[in-house]
């Protein structure tokens, strides 16, 4: 009892209708995003956002959460490969950039603080006074300021990666 094999190879489409016209092509895949230019410039403002906003949140709670910096770092990083796609110097502008980022948002939280201390605003604080901002900056860093450093780099610069793909 052998079982007979139908033209196209597949013994489950016995019987089955072919169409009359043939299948139609797959699309063209997507153009390959490579846009070194746009990609910096989506990385610099997603960079001064949320530095803002990572500055704006640790002032506003007198403190620094890690995991502020490492979505500062990814944001920054997703905005650059999105936008930039696959370009190779995308991944470490991003990461150099989320470390200004983070920097900035350093220096605001320090200024929203003293803002708050003195009752006058931060932005006063941190335009009028910049030297004392950057100099309580230097006195109050440790292990853990350049921990949120380097886990938002390296979350910048693996979300640049990942999102280019």
């Amino acid at each position: 009892m052998s079982q007979s094999v139908p033209p196209s190879g597949n013994p489950f489409a016995e019987g089955a209708q072919q169409p009359p016209y043939p299948a139609e092509p797959a699309p063209a895949p997507a153009p390959v995003r490579n846009n070194l230019g746009l990609g910096l410039v989506a990385a610099l403002v997603a960079a001064l956002v949320a530095g803002g906003v990572y500055g704006g949140i640790a002032g506003a709670i007198d403190r620094e959460i890690g995991w502020a910096a490492i979505g500062v770092g990814f944001l920054v990083g997703f905005a650059s490969g999105k936008v930039g796609g696959s370009h190779p110097v995308l991944p470490v502008a991003s990461a150099a950039l989320s470390l200004g980022a983070v920097y900035v948002g350093q220096l605001l939280a320090i200024a929203i603080i003293i803002g708050k201390e003195l009752k006058v605003s931060a932005t006063d604080v941190l335009f009028e006074n910049f030297d004392v901002v950057t100099q309580v900056w230097g006195e109050s860093k440790d292990l853990m300021t350049f921990l949120f450093f380097a886990l938002a780099a390296f979350a910048a610069f693996s979300g640049a990666k990942k999102s280019a793909e």
